[in-house]
């Protein structure tokens, strides 16, 4: 398909956005865009260096976390996602966007490659962390098909990282990776949380902390950290070097 940048959204309901946008500005070192959107639902965080690869969005329910794929030719793109399993949920009129959902349910949107401007660096250097993977929370019965999906769709190689988890290999270039992990889980949709790539990840909590984050355990404690934001949205701070 061609994926050409990847965009991490963070969704977040109406009345929890606020304090959600301050958060992740801060632990993202980013600013806030001018708003967008027919309700000014829509705004990027804008790193100090390089171009940004983190939006937020305002929802009327529900929230998370969803991908957006630019790509050349959305319409293209999106009929390669059809005939992979996905299903189209909303259409834009002006053709730059199509909203998806993966076999397994995830939403995500095919988006114009021109339209968002075309950005092509991601500053790592001199970061303490990053934002800089989404892993895909996989029920069990929906594992195989899913990391084939995902697998054929971004024309990454797909590989073991672990018991319960495969990785698509990133190409350079790109700012977010994806993880994919089987749950215990066995019936549900797909759903996604972020993580954290960090220099030190005892430093990186002590600064999400301060930031209004809490601790929420380390199920493996040599590789990664749960946290949760403000909202309640639960995310990861791992042992991977920005």
């Amino acid at each position: 398909m061609g994926i050409k940048w990847i965009w991490a959204f963070l969704d977040t309901v109406e009345g929890d956005a606020d304090a959600s946008e301050a958060f992740w500005q801060n632990v993202t070192r980013t600013r806030i865009s001018t708003r967008r959107g027919e309700r000014e639902e829509f705004a990027t965080l804008i790193p100090e260096g390089g171009d940004p690869w983190v939006k937020v969005q305002r929802v009327f329910s529900g929230g998370g976390v969803h991908l957006d794929l630019d790509v050349d030719d959305v319409g293209a793109g999106a009929a390669e996602a059809a005939r992979l399993g996905a299903t189209v949920v909303h259409r834009y009129p002006d053709g730059t966007v199509i909203v998806m959902r993966s076999p397994g349910g995830f939403t995500f949107c095919i988006t114009s490659w021109a339209h968002a401007g075309s950005p092509t660096t991601q500053i790592r250097i001199g970061e303490p962390d990053l934002l800089d993977q989404v892993c895909l929370d996989i029920p069990s019965t929906l594992f195989d098909q899913e990391c084939s999906f995902w697998e054929k769709l971004t024309g990454w190689n797909r590989r073991p990282a672990g018991r319960e988890f495969e990785r698509l290999a990133r190409p350079d270039g790109i700012p977010i990776g994806l993880l994919l992990q089987r749950l215990d889980t066995v019936t549900g949709e797909v759903g996604a949380h972020v993580d954290f790539a960090c220099h030190d990840r005892g430093a990186s909590r002590v600064t999400h902390e301060a930031a209004g984050a809490t601790f929420v355990g380390e199920p493996n404690p040599d590789e990664w950290t749960v946290m949760r934001d403000p909202v309640g949205r639960v995310y990861c701070l791992t042992r991977r070097s920005p």
